[in-house]
């Protein structure tokens, strides 16, 4: 009996995958275990492993396709065996999706939707929903050139959305006439990039955001740096940044201030309260941002903090990291330091109450003593959420950071 690949969920806030490249080809034989395809996922390029022994018998998937969480990608089974019904199966159920909110919302009553049905089809105008026809008309799409997929094949928002995506075109009326002669590009986005602008916009708007900004004192840090990084070449070690340091002073700062290394969950009505502490640690990479997280951090040295974030980067960079290499954070930091970013907000991780910001150093005039003198200073900036952390819990644990900063021999003990 052939047996289905379907697109599997590879990590926890996956949606959909794009098949990259096959690893097999059709008529091979393929052992439970095997790699027969790359994905690339929300958050990196994953192996897709065969379940199953048997033989090839159909790639259903192109290269570059998009599929959904159960997706057909291919089938397996015996030499010779027929694979039609399979495949017939698999796309009744993708031809069946379940409705949305906005199907529902659109779904007239039933005593009125043959009669509006009717009314559509009789003068000739493609049936759309208001919300569908305005988003149409800012894009320059003809609505008789949409198939619907709505009740009675009516359009709705998702096709139109869907239109958008696949032609370049499809730009607001008013940016193709200032870009006309100009040229424009029509950019595929990334499933890393999708999952971004969902779970940022969630963050943003579901958890109510506060920001408290510390201007810390780095000259002692410099200093101390200087210092631990001579020692560190001498012995092979790797090479130590203030970005290491600021993870273990919030590591320790989280430690003291446990009311901040918190998980808001509303559907079980608790807060969840974390005896250890892991930290995503943003690393930008071409298709957009992914988290890698150290794990234990108060347990360990900056040395050891800066040669995990170091090899967690590279392989965040070439798309490598194990899924749970960037998944159970409790804590997230952002460091846009090096751009010669003076200082930031940054919206939360979810599932984090809260994530720090951090500025580059820079040279400013201080007062000491009642006079002016040259000093070192580096902004951090705390964005909370609301729910569950409060200005005064976030003040606390701001201070404590900026204290471990400004006096950076307590972090190498």
């Amino acid at each position: 009996m052939p047996i289905a690949i379907e697109m599997p969920k590879m990590t926890d806030t996956m949606e959909e995958g794009v098949l990259v490249e096959w690893s097999v080809e059709e008529g091979d034989k393929i052992a439970a275990g095997d790699v027969i395809a790359q994905v690339e996922t929300d958050k990196a390029t994953m192996d897709v492993e065969a379940y199953d022994d048997g033989v090839l018998l159909k790639k259903v998937a192109k290269a570059g396709d998009a599929l959904p969480i159960g997706g057909l990608i291919a089938i397996l089974g015996d030499d010779g065996e027929d694979v039609s019904q399979l495949i017939a199966e698999h796309e009744s159920n993708a031809a069946a999706p379940t409705p949305s909110a906005e199907t529902a919302a659109e779904t007239p009553p039933a005593d009125k939707k043959k009669k509006k049905a009717t009314a559509a089809t009789s003068n000739g105008r493609t049936k759309a929903s208001p919300l569908a026809k305005r988003m149409a008309t800012d894009h320059g799409l003809p609505l008789a050139n949409l198939v619907g997929s709505g009740p009675g094949g009516r359009v709705i928002k998702r096709d139109v959305e869907a239109e958008i995506a696949r032609t370049p075109a499809s730009v607001p009326a008013s940016a193709r006439i200032l870009a006309a002669d100009r040229g424009i590009e029509s950019v595929r986005i990334s499933q890393m990039r999708k999952a971004i602008a969902r779970r940022l916009a969630e963050s943003k708007y579901t958890s109510p955001h506060f920001y408290l900004t510390s201007d810390v004192d780095v000259a002692a840090l410099i200093t101390q740096r200087t210092m631990l990084n001579d020692y560190l070449a001498k012995s092979g070690g790797p090479k130590v940044s203030f970005n290491d340091f600021v993870t273990k002073a919030c590591a320790s700062a989280l430690v003291q201030h446990p009311d901040v290394n918190v998980t808001y969950a509303p559907e079980d009505g608790v807060i969840l309260k974390y005896n250890y502490v892991d930290i995503g640690v943003a690393v930008a990479i071409e298709d957009g941002l992914v988290t890698p997280v150290i794990r234990d951090v108060q347990q360990k040295s900056v040395a050891t903090i800066a040669q995990e974030i170091q090899a967690l980067a590279v392989r965040a960079r070439d798309k490598k990291l194990a899924t749970d290499e960037m998944e159970g954070s409790t804590f997230t930091t952002s460091n846009l330091g090096m751009f010669g970013i003076e200082s930031f907000t940054a919206i939360i991780n979810p599932p984090n109450a809260c994530i720090l910001a951090i500025g580059g150093i820079r040279d400013t005039p201080v007062v000491e003593n009642g006079s002016i003198v040259p000093g070192k200073r580096m902004k951090l900036t705390l964005s909370c959420d609301h729910r569950v952390v409060d200005g005064a819990v976030g003040a606390q644990f701001m201070a404590t950071v900026k204290e471990l900063l400004e006096s950076p021999l307590s972090l190498l003990l």
